[in-house]
């Protein structure tokens, strides 16, 4: 009877472990990351990118980001932290010319748990192909950088898109919204894809709710019950003042969103970048 009895239990055991391990391997949580940087400013006196890189590769690391989209990143400053963090694949291209000139909306990917299937990007104007300024823009050009990855584990397949909207020009960010909501059906189809980015506006703006109401994303931090949301995403490198957020993570229906937090990480009263990094726990089902 004792024999049977143990037989009983491993026999229990095992199938609650392969229970357990089959809905992991269904429901795969990830961290996802968006990052504004700051570029690499010589006139930063007091916030140089040399003092903040290893903060800032340190903070990504400590945060434990599955995915991370950054923004405003120079050559130099990709090149840096894929060097301080050797645990993630990158991709991404400058936007001046498609290369490595100008910043990079980059893409960060722990390389032991994603596949990179797929990669490309695309320009926020009338001509997306190639480099250049779109609709009103009188500063840069801008670009938006996506990859798509595969779970070694599991298998489970979706794509990750990093954009950064232009600061000035409004007519751009309107525009950029509808460019974005195309380019994500065109490329991701009916899969799973994220959104990440430095969208130059709160969640009042047009080009924001274009985004949020399309039915196509929507805004993580909507489906979150308790969202870290302490003060605004932009800091100016200065103590901040109210509560706009202008750098958003956004999901297709696919993933449940369980977290979703500004980071607002300091060193010696100082911080790693003008911008707070955002984070966001989800579940690709």
């Amino acid at each position: 009877m004792k024999m049977r009895n143990n037989f009983y239990k491993k026999t229990v055991l095992a199938a609650a472990l392969l229970l357990s391990t089959n809905f992991a391997l269904k429901a795969q949580n990830l961290t996802i990351g968006s990052f504004n940087i700051r570029f690499d400013n010589p006139a930063d006196s007091g916030n140089l990118w040399k003092d903040r890189a290893p903060v800032v590769s340190d903070l990504i690391r400590f945060h434990d980001f599955d995915v991370l989209g950054v923004q405003e990143a120079l050559k130099n400053q990709v090149a840096d932290l894929s060097a301080a963090l050797p645990e993630y694949e990158r991709y991404g291209k400058g936007r001046d010319d498609g290369k490595d000139g100008g910043e990079h909306s980059a893409i960060y990917f722990k390389k032991d748990r994603f596949k990179l299937i797929k990669s490309g990007d695309f320009w926020l104007s009338e001509t997306p192909d190639k480099p250049g300024k779109g609709w009103d823009v009188t500063c840069c050009n801008r670009i938006c950088s996506w990859v798509f990855l595969e779970d070694k584990q599991s298998k489970k397949k979706f794509y990750a898109f990093n954009v950064h909207f232009d600061h000035q020009a409004v007519i751009a960010r309107q525009e950029s919204s509808k460019l974005m909501l195309q380019k994500i059906k065109e490329i991701a189809g009916d899969m799973p894809a994220i959104l990440t980015g430095d969208f130059n506006g709160s969640r009042d703006t047009e080009w924001y709710k274009a985004l949020a109401t399309s039915g196509v994303i929507s805004d993580v931090y909507e489906h979150v019950s308790h969202p870290y949301a302490n003060n605004s995403s932009a800091n100016g490198f200065k103590t901040p003042k109210g509560n706009a957020v202008i750098d958003h993570i956004f999901s297709t229906r696919h993933f449940t969103a369980k977290k979703w937090g500004i980071l607002t990480d300091t060193y010696f009263g100082k911080f790693p970048s003008d911008h707070f990094p955002i984070l966001a726990e989800v579940v690709l089902k």
